[in-house]
């Protein structure tokens, strides 16, 4: 081990834990309901509300993955299962062979306003609920701030907005 480690102390350290929990749990418990009660997983409700937001219900790949911080095979993979049952369908991109366009179905449409009442629902009973206006404001500030000092490091890009 590293001697010169800047370890975590007590205090430090439940936090930590207390977040990687609460991340796991949180999202377990979101993912459980999602597919038991619309048969949908966490990654596809994801990428239907990614699309469901844009415009004109589609976007590039590159678009995608790049909202989503997914690696190109994940996305190919899930992309497949969800065309697979008919929640998205790809196309060629006529600007950039090395990317396709990808499309919300009517199906996918479909199941994402269906799904989403209940997904919001699920998210204010299991966290926004417990958090009091001050609390959700500091929340907020908190991930914005790692989140711009994520990006700021250059390795990962994030959207405006997100």
């Amino acid at each position: 081990m590293a001697e010169n480690a800047r370890w975590l102390n007590a205090e430090e350290n439940r936090a930590w834990r207390a977040f990687l929990r609460t991340r796991r749990l949180l999202g377990a418990r979101l993912n459980q309901q999602l597919l038991r009660d619309w048969g949908l997983s966490e990654p596809e409700y994801e990428i239907l509300v990614v699309l469901s937001e844009h415009p004109d219900r589609r976007m590039t790949s590159l678009e995608l993955r790049c909202r989503l911080l997914w690696e190109k095979s994940r996305l190919s993979h899930q992309l497949r299962r969800m065309e697979l049952r008919c929640l998205i369908s790809r196309a060629p991109n006529p600007d950039d062979a090395r990317s396709a366009i990808v499309s919300l179905t009517a199906e996918g449409l479909r199941a994402i306003e269906q799904a989403a009442p209940s997904h919001v629902a699920n998210v204010r009973e299991h966290f926004i609920d417990f958090l009091s206006q001050e609390e959700l404001a500091i929340l907020t500030e908190i991930c914005e701030r790692v989140v711009d000092h994520l990006v700021a490091g250059g390795e990962l890009s994030v959207p405006e907005g997100d």
